[in-house]
């Protein structure tokens, strides 16, 4: 199995990004980024960004963000359906992974996790967390929704947090090796180096499977 090696960020992805990446860390062969913009936390995707990154050869990987709670079935398909809104409002195929942005300070349940799952199944897109697996309770709500509902193990593509050992180039990133849930999961991306100095922008690793399933 093969890791492809791109970033995220909170900033937009302009040229001078871009290149700061390139020449600092490597070619990115995706970047994460936020599909909306949130005060003090996110600048919203935009099309000419995703001109930009599309012609360099570098997929997308969607991120939705505005939501404080992952608590309770309903909240979980509210957050569900504005993630699949902001998703076809951009023009994102279906296929593509989304990730919802469940910071390890958030409260989260099971109810919550089913839910957000529940609407994307017929929606034609896939369901994805980004999670802290160690702080907070993100994988005793996750494993508690696999054994309610083995959809979530099936549909549920998960992004690690954890372990952190520091920003890298992208030939000196570390063997894959994320922290899990203890339960069936499928983690398909590694988010292993945050905060870089030299650029704004956090380092990832991801299995080909997810890169694949990226826009």
């Amino acid at each position: 199995m093969g890791y492809v090696w791109g970033v995220d960020s909170a900033a937009r992805a302009t040229e001078d990004l871009y290149n700061c990446v390139l020449n600092n860390f490597g070619k990115p062969e995706f970047w994460g980024r936020y599909l909306t913009t949130v005060e003090g936390a996110s600048e919203g995707l935009t099309r000419e960004e995703v001109e930009l990154l599309h012609n360099s050869g570098t997929k997308v990987l969607p991120i939705y963000n505005r939501f404080r709670d992952a608590t309770g079935n309903r909240q979980g398909r509210v957050t569900a359906r504005n993630t699949i809104f902001q998703a076809e409002r951009l023009g994102i195929p279906k296929g593509t992974v989304l990730f919802a942005n469940v910071e390890r300070f958030f409260d989260v349940d099971a109810e919550w996790i089913k839910g957000y799952v529940d609407v994307f199944y017929p929606s034609g897109y896939r369901p994805g967390f980004y999670h802290d697996p160690v702080e907070g309770n993100f994988s005793s709500a996750y494993c508690q929704a696999v054994s309610e509902n083995e959809q979530v193990a099936i549909q549920s593509i998960l992004w690690s947090a954890e372990p952190d050992p520091g920003v890298t180039r992208r030939r000196e990133a570390p063997a894959y090796n994320p922290q899990r849930p203890p339960c069936r999961e499928n983690v398909w991306g590694w988010q292993y180096g945050r905060d870089a100095e030299s650029c704004p922008i956090d380092t990832n690793l991801i299995d080909e499977r997810l890169y694949e399933m990226l826009w």
